[in-house]
Protein backbone atom coordinates (compact mmCIF):
# COMPACT_ATOMS: atom_id res chain seq x y z
CA UNK A 1 0.00 0.00 0.00
CA UNK A 2 1.73 3.56 -0.62
CA UNK A 3 2.25 5.63 1.93
CA UNK A 4 1.56 9.40 2.70
CA UNK A 5 3.38 10.54 -0.16
CA UNK A 6 6.15 8.59 -2.01
CA UNK A 7 6.03 5.72 -0.71
CA UNK A 8 4.98 2.07 -1.06
CA UNK A 9 5.55 -1.75 -0.51
CA UNK A 10 7.29 -2.48 -3.68
CA UNK A 11 9.46 0.63 -3.39
CA UNK A 12 8.10 2.24 -6.64
CA UNK A 13 7.77 5.99 -6.29
CA UNK A 14 4.32 6.94 -5.74
CA UNK A 15 2.21 9.90 -5.70
CA UNK A 16 -0.61 12.55 -6.30
CA UNK A 17 0.19 14.68 -9.44
CA UNK A 18 -3.51 16.42 -10.18
CA UNK A 19 -6.51 15.75 -8.42
CA UNK A 20 -9.08 18.68 -10.69
CA UNK A 21 -12.59 18.57 -11.65
CA UNK A 22 -11.12 17.39 -15.46
CA UNK A 23 -9.06 14.53 -14.10
CA UNK A 24 -7.46 12.70 -11.29
CA UNK A 25 -4.12 11.54 -12.15
CA UNK A 26 -2.39 9.29 -10.32
CA UNK A 27 1.93 7.64 -10.20
CA UNK A 28 3.23 4.71 -9.37
CA UNK A 29 6.68 4.13 -10.28
CA UNK A 30 7.29 4.52 -14.00
CA UNK A 31 3.30 4.12 -14.28
CA UNK A 32 0.66 6.91 -14.37
CA UNK A 33 -3.00 6.69 -13.88
CA UNK A 34 -5.70 9.12 -15.13
CA UNK A 35 -9.12 8.82 -14.02
CA UNK A 36 -10.83 11.04 -16.32
CA UNK A 37 -13.78 13.34 -15.88
CA UNK A 38 -17.10 11.88 -15.19
CA UNK A 39 -18.81 13.40 -18.37
CA UNK A 40 -15.83 12.24 -20.32
CA UNK A 41 -17.34 10.12 -23.69
CA UNK A 42 -15.71 7.07 -24.24
CA UNK A 43 -16.28 6.83 -27.97
CA UNK A 44 -14.36 10.02 -28.23
CA UNK A 45 -11.52 9.39 -25.64
CA UNK A 46 -11.08 6.01 -27.32
CA UNK A 47 -10.45 7.90 -30.68
CA UNK A 48 -8.08 9.98 -29.11
CA UNK A 49 -6.24 7.73 -27.30
CA UNK A 50 -5.81 5.66 -30.92
CA UNK A 51 -4.35 8.67 -32.39
CA UNK A 52 -1.91 9.16 -29.55
CA UNK A 53 -0.95 6.10 -30.36
CA UNK A 54 -0.39 6.73 -33.45
CA UNK A 55 1.60 9.59 -33.11
CA UNK A 56 5.43 8.32 -31.22
CA UNK A 57 7.63 10.77 -31.28
CA UNK A 58 5.17 13.34 -30.97
CA UNK A 59 2.60 12.16 -28.76
CA UNK A 60 3.17 10.23 -25.43
CA UNK A 61 1.35 6.81 -26.32
CA UNK A 62 -0.91 5.20 -23.69
CA UNK A 63 -0.25 2.00 -22.32
CA UNK A 64 -3.76 0.96 -22.95
CA UNK A 65 -5.12 1.43 -26.07
CA UNK A 66 -9.01 0.93 -24.96
CA UNK A 67 -9.70 3.04 -21.48
CA UNK A 68 -11.04 0.80 -18.75
CA UNK A 69 -14.45 1.72 -16.42
CA UNK A 70 -13.54 1.84 -12.62
CA UNK A 71 -16.14 3.06 -10.61
CA UNK A 72 -18.09 4.66 -13.35
CA UNK A 73 -14.98 6.95 -14.29
CA UNK A 74 -12.85 6.13 -17.52
CA UNK A 75 -9.14 5.48 -16.59
CA UNK A 76 -6.26 5.19 -18.98
CA UNK A 77 -2.57 3.81 -18.17
CA UNK A 78 0.67 5.96 -19.13
CA UNK A 79 4.20 5.37 -18.88
CA UNK A 80 5.69 8.16 -16.66
CA UNK A 81 6.87 11.40 -18.32
CA UNK A 82 9.60 13.53 -16.35
CA UNK A 83 7.55 17.49 -16.14
CA UNK A 84 8.82 21.10 -16.97
CA UNK A 85 10.32 22.58 -13.82
CA UNK A 86 8.03 25.31 -12.86
CA UNK A 87 11.12 26.94 -10.79
CA UNK A 88 13.22 27.37 -14.03
CA UNK A 89 11.42 29.42 -16.09
CA UNK A 90 14.22 30.15 -17.99
CA UNK A 91 14.81 26.97 -19.35
CA UNK A 92 11.30 26.11 -20.33
CA UNK A 93 11.28 24.44 -23.55
CA UNK A 94 9.33 26.78 -25.73
CA UNK A 95 11.33 25.33 -29.05
CA UNK A 96 10.34 21.89 -28.17
CA UNK A 97 6.80 23.15 -27.59
CA UNK A 98 6.41 24.94 -30.67
CA UNK A 99 8.06 22.32 -33.04
CA UNK A 100 5.73 19.23 -31.47
CA UNK A 101 2.95 21.51 -32.39
CA UNK A 102 4.39 22.16 -35.68
CA UNK A 103 4.87 18.45 -36.44
CA UNK A 104 1.00 17.56 -35.00
CA UNK A 105 -0.77 19.95 -37.21
CA UNK A 106 1.28 19.09 -40.51
CA UNK A 107 0.13 15.18 -39.27
CA UNK A 108 -2.87 13.64 -40.93
CA UNK A 109 -5.56 13.33 -38.43
CA UNK A 110 -7.20 10.16 -37.74
CA UNK A 111 -10.81 9.14 -39.36
CA UNK A 112 -13.92 9.98 -37.43
CA UNK A 113 -11.61 12.17 -34.83
CA UNK A 114 -13.63 14.30 -32.69
CA UNK A 115 -13.47 18.38 -32.88
CA UNK A 116 -10.63 19.74 -30.65
CA UNK A 117 -12.18 20.84 -27.59
CA UNK A 118 -10.79 23.98 -26.86
CA UNK A 119 -13.51 26.32 -27.30
CA UNK A 120 -15.94 24.16 -25.39
CA UNK A 121 -13.79 24.42 -22.42
CA UNK A 122 -13.63 28.61 -23.26
CA UNK A 123 -17.44 28.40 -22.88
CA UNK A 124 -17.43 26.30 -19.62
CA UNK A 125 -15.26 28.55 -17.96
CA UNK A 126 -17.60 31.45 -18.54
CA UNK A 127 -20.36 29.06 -16.96
CA UNK A 128 -18.83 28.80 -14.87
CA UNK A 129 -18.13 32.47 -14.35
CA UNK A 130 -22.00 33.32 -14.78
CA UNK A 131 -22.11 30.50 -11.78
CA UNK A 132 -20.31 32.55 -9.49
CA UNK A 133 -22.45 35.47 -9.00
CA UNK A 134 -21.84 39.27 -9.30
CA UNK A 135 -18.14 40.45 -9.15
CA UNK A 136 -16.68 43.52 -9.77
CA UNK A 137 -14.27 42.31 -12.93
CA UNK A 138 -16.94 39.89 -14.49
CA UNK A 139 -18.36 42.74 -16.70
CA UNK A 140 -15.06 43.23 -18.86
CA UNK A 141 -14.80 39.80 -19.20
CA UNK A 142 -18.50 39.28 -20.29
CA UNK A 143 -18.07 42.34 -22.59
CA UNK A 144 -14.70 40.80 -24.35
CA UNK A 145 -16.86 37.16 -24.38
CA UNK A 146 -19.43 38.88 -26.49
CA UNK A 147 -17.19 40.47 -28.93
CA UNK A 148 -15.88 36.75 -29.92
CA UNK A 149 -16.74 35.21 -32.91
CA UNK A 150 -19.12 32.15 -32.52
CA UNK A 151 -16.45 29.19 -33.57
CA UNK A 152 -14.07 30.59 -30.53
CA UNK A 153 -17.47 30.33 -27.91
CA UNK A 154 -18.23 27.02 -29.35
CA UNK A 155 -21.31 28.38 -31.04
CA UNK A 156 -20.64 27.79 -34.97
CA UNK A 157 -17.88 25.23 -36.86
CA UNK A 158 -14.02 25.86 -36.47
CA UNK A 159 -13.10 28.12 -39.72
CA UNK A 160 -10.66 25.06 -40.13
CA UNK A 161 -12.10 21.53 -39.51
CA UNK A 162 -9.24 19.48 -40.73
CA UNK A 163 -5.98 20.18 -39.10
CA UNK A 164 -5.00 17.61 -36.07
CA UNK A 165 -4.87 20.00 -32.82
CA UNK A 166 -3.89 19.62 -29.04
CA UNK A 167 -6.83 21.60 -27.67
CA UNK A 168 -4.50 22.66 -24.45
CA UNK A 169 -1.49 23.81 -24.87
CA UNK A 170 0.69 24.96 -22.11
CA UNK A 171 4.05 23.63 -20.73
CA UNK A 172 2.22 21.56 -18.36
CA UNK A 173 1.25 19.38 -21.19
CA UNK A 174 5.02 18.22 -21.96
CA UNK A 175 7.37 15.50 -20.45
CA UNK A 176 10.66 13.85 -21.52
CA UNK A 177 10.13 10.12 -21.93
CA UNK A 178 12.03 8.44 -20.65
CA UNK A 179 11.99 10.39 -17.93
CA UNK A 180 14.26 12.12 -16.62
CA UNK A 181 16.59 13.12 -20.01
CA UNK A 182 14.27 11.70 -22.76
CA UNK A 183 13.08 13.64 -25.75
CA UNK A 184 10.07 16.16 -24.88
CA UNK A 185 6.36 14.51 -25.83
CA UNK A 186 2.80 16.43 -25.36
CA UNK A 187 0.35 14.76 -23.24
CA UNK A 188 -3.00 14.67 -21.99
CA UNK A 189 -5.80 13.70 -25.37
CA UNK A 190 -8.69 14.86 -23.52
CA UNK A 191 -8.94 17.86 -25.67
CA UNK A 192 -7.81 16.68 -29.12
CA UNK A 193 -8.94 16.61 -31.93
CA UNK A 194 -9.51 18.37 -35.28
CA UNK A 195 -9.92 22.23 -35.60
CA UNK A 196 -8.60 25.49 -35.84
CA UNK A 197 -4.58 25.02 -35.04
CA UNK A 198 -4.46 29.04 -34.12
CA UNK A 199 -6.27 27.85 -30.85
CA UNK A 200 -2.80 25.74 -29.76
CA UNK A 201 -0.43 28.57 -29.99
CA UNK A 202 -3.18 30.96 -28.31
CA UNK A 203 -2.04 30.38 -24.63
CA UNK A 204 1.55 31.73 -25.04
CA UNK A 205 0.19 34.80 -27.68
CA UNK A 206 -2.15 35.99 -25.19
CA UNK A 207 0.54 35.40 -22.18
CA UNK A 208 2.95 37.46 -24.52
CA UNK A 209 -0.53 40.10 -25.72
CA UNK A 210 -1.09 40.36 -21.77
CA UNK A 211 2.96 41.44 -20.59
CA UNK A 212 3.10 37.72 -18.93
CA UNK A 213 5.44 36.28 -21.27
CA UNK A 214 8.65 38.00 -22.28
CA UNK A 215 8.95 38.80 -25.90
CA UNK A 216 12.06 37.04 -26.54
CA UNK A 217 10.31 33.70 -24.80
CA UNK A 218 7.35 34.54 -27.38
CA UNK A 219 9.80 35.11 -30.10
CA UNK A 220 11.49 31.47 -29.41
CA UNK A 221 8.31 29.98 -29.65
CA UNK A 222 6.59 31.90 -32.70
CA UNK A 223 10.24 31.34 -34.78
CA UNK A 224 10.28 27.46 -33.57
CA UNK A 225 7.00 27.02 -34.88
CA UNK A 226 7.39 29.01 -37.76
CA UNK A 227 10.88 26.65 -38.63
CA UNK A 228 9.03 23.40 -38.49
CA UNK A 229 6.39 24.41 -40.85
CA UNK A 230 3.77 25.40 -38.48
CA UNK A 231 0.79 25.57 -40.74
CA UNK A 232 -1.21 28.02 -37.97
CA UNK A 233 0.37 31.03 -39.33
CA UNK A 234 2.00 32.56 -42.28
CA UNK A 235 6.06 31.48 -42.48
CA UNK A 236 6.77 34.81 -42.35
CA UNK A 237 5.46 38.54 -41.33
CA UNK A 238 2.92 39.42 -38.93
CA UNK A 239 1.27 36.74 -36.93
CA UNK A 240 -1.40 38.19 -35.50
CA UNK A 241 -4.16 38.60 -37.88
CA UNK A 242 -4.30 34.31 -37.63
CA UNK A 243 -3.85 34.38 -34.04
CA UNK A 244 -6.19 37.48 -32.58
CA UNK A 245 -9.42 35.87 -31.93
CA UNK A 246 -7.53 32.28 -31.03
CA UNK A 247 -5.77 35.20 -28.08
CA UNK A 248 -8.15 36.80 -27.03
CA UNK A 249 -10.68 33.85 -26.69
CA UNK A 250 -8.04 32.18 -23.92
CA UNK A 251 -7.51 35.80 -22.25
CA UNK A 252 -11.48 35.34 -21.76
CA UNK A 253 -10.98 31.92 -20.83
CA UNK A 254 -7.95 32.33 -17.96
CA UNK A 255 -9.59 35.54 -16.86
CA UNK A 256 -13.35 34.22 -16.51
CA UNK A 257 -11.41 31.14 -14.39
CA UNK A 258 -9.92 33.59 -12.54
CA UNK A 259 -12.63 35.91 -11.37
CA UNK A 260 -14.70 32.74 -10.33
CA UNK A 261 -12.17 31.54 -8.15
CA UNK A 262 -11.91 34.70 -6.55
CA UNK A 263 -15.97 34.84 -6.25
CA UNK A 264 -15.54 31.45 -4.78
CA UNK A 265 -13.03 32.33 -2.21
CA UNK A 266 -14.09 35.77 -1.47
CA UNK A 267 -10.74 37.29 -2.04
CA UNK A 268 -9.53 39.74 -4.61
CA UNK A 269 -7.84 39.28 -7.69
CA UNK A 270 -3.79 38.87 -7.52
CA UNK A 271 -1.70 41.04 -10.10
CA UNK A 272 -1.37 38.34 -12.54
CA UNK A 273 -4.98 38.02 -12.67
CA UNK A 274 -6.16 41.58 -12.73
CA UNK A 275 -3.92 41.84 -15.84
CA UNK A 276 -5.77 39.28 -18.03
CA UNK A 277 -9.09 41.11 -16.90
CA UNK A 278 -7.37 44.53 -17.80
CA UNK A 279 -6.42 42.83 -21.25
CA UNK A 280 -10.37 41.84 -21.50
CA UNK A 281 -11.34 45.53 -21.02
CA UNK A 282 -8.60 46.67 -23.48
CA UNK A 283 -9.78 43.95 -26.04
CA UNK A 284 -13.56 45.38 -25.60
CA UNK A 285 -12.33 48.66 -27.17
CA UNK A 286 -10.79 47.27 -30.24
CA UNK A 287 -12.57 44.91 -32.08
CA UNK A 288 -11.12 41.24 -33.43
CA UNK A 289 -9.26 40.91 -36.45
CA UNK A 290 -11.38 40.03 -39.04
CA UNK A 291 -9.68 37.78 -41.19
CA UNK A 292 -10.66 34.66 -40.16
CA UNK A 293 -14.03 34.23 -39.52
CA UNK A 294 -15.23 36.80 -37.61
CA UNK A 295 -18.45 36.79 -39.63
CA UNK A 296 -19.90 33.79 -38.01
Amino acid sequence: MPGPRGACACGAEDGLLADRDDGTVVRHGDFVAKAHAPDTDPAALALRLSAAAGLPGILLPPLNPTPADLLGRRVTLWPYGGPVDPDSPDAAPWEAAATLLARLHRAPAPDGLPPMRGPVKAARAMARLRAAGPHPAAAPVLRAWAALPGWARAEAAMPDTMTLCHGDLHLGQLVRHPAPDGPWLLIDVDDLGVGDPTWDLARPAAWYACGLLPPDEWLRFLTAYRDAGGPAVPADGDPWPALDVAARALTVQTAALAVAKSAAADRPLDEVQQAVVDACDRMSAVPPELARGFAT
